[in-house]
């Protein structure tokens, strides 16, 4: 899979703070990926490197092969970037802010029709082009400012919580979107609705304290996490027993880090099991050993703004 963004060793200093602390990760063409960080993390000085806005104080960042450094102007036409207040003329009817932006982007008269046509259409916006831009919803002007976006065909959007303050009907349009935009784009979407990310995003990036904590699919993320947290649940049998002194024996389990009743359903009692590995079989094996009535033992996923919260506690 071709390479899209490649990041080594990049590293921010301001002043004598330092934002990014040998920031590595590489991103492959046609991913969406999430880039998540508390605030002060180096999330947003990453994405200003990324788009050019400022340059890295050691260390190498490319996309498409170009240096971020050497070759601005180039970088610059393969980004499309919609920061989180898209800089829309509300007075502007929307056909003519998107030629504004478009001759800003350097587009001939004929090649930005073709390109307000497309972009329109792909963004939703098509029944819109003559309306006033300050007669829209919010969630539409978020499509009009993905369409200034894009209008140059970028190879890379760079998205900066695009779906803050929208309601959860228009939420759930922008998100469809952008899943419609990735299938022939690379997009970076950067979000505080972690929920978003894990609905929308093939990959998560989490950044804390100026390096990343976390980089892997969203699926493998969470699935991981499944495996490691566990409910249990042990009806009355012929033994009956404590249920201080079952979690004591439980504890006792290698792996088993915490142990925390639950509200119980029909069985008589109900534990929340955390472990650092995948301690099913182990458990399973133990309340055989032990002449228990097992009556449930299911693994349950985490959310990502669980994960998230246990990798940057520190900072938030």
């Amino acid at each position: 899979m071709d390479c899209c963004v490649k990041i080594v060793s990049l590293e921010k200093h301001y002043g004598t703070f330092q934002a990014l602390r040998g920031l590595s990760f590489t991103i492959n063409a046609g991913e969406i990926v999430g880039l998540l960080g508390p605030n002060g993390a180096g999330k947003s000085t990453t994405m200003k490197i990324l788009t050019g806005f400022i340059s890295p104080t050691a260390g190498t960042a490319t996309l498409f092969g170009y240096n971020i450094v050497e070759n601005p102007t180039e970088i610059q036409k393969c980004i499309g970037y919609l920061p989180e207040s898209a800089p829309i003329y509300s007075d502007m009817h929307v056909e003519a802010y998107l030629r504004f932006v478009g001759k800003l982007r350097g587009l001939g008269p004929a090649e930005l029709t073709s390109a307000i046509a497309r972009t329109a259409t792909e963004c939703g916006i098509d029944d819109r082009l003559e309306s006033p831009i300050h007669t829209l919803s919010k969630g539409y002007r978020q499509r009009v400012g993905l369409a200034s976006a894009l209008l140059h065909e970028p190879k890379l959007l760079v998205l900066d919580e695009p779906t803050n303050g929208l309601d959860p009907n228009q939420i759930a349009e922008i998100r469809t979107l952008i899943r419609k935009i990735g299938k022939t784009r690379t997009v970076i979407l950067s979000t505080h609705i972690l929920s978003e990310v894990q609905m929308t995003c093939d990959r998560v990036i989490i950044i804390n304290n100026g390096e990343v904590v976390i980089d892997d699919t969203t699926a493998a993320v969470l699935s991981q996490s499944a495996k490691n947290t566990l409910t249990l649940g042990i009806a009355h049998g012929k033994i009956v027993t404590p249920e201080a002194k079952l979690i004591a024996d439980i504890m006792a389990i290698p792996g088993i880090v915490s142990v925390t009743a639950v509200t119980p359903l029909d069985e008589a009692h109900r534990l929340r099991i955390q472990a650092t590995t995948d301690v099913r079989a182990s458990v399973y094996e133990w309340s055989v050993r032990q002449g228990h009535t097992l009556v449930e033992l299911t693994a349950q996923a985490d959310t990502l703004e669980s994960i998230f919260r246990s990798l940057t506690t520190e900072v938030t």
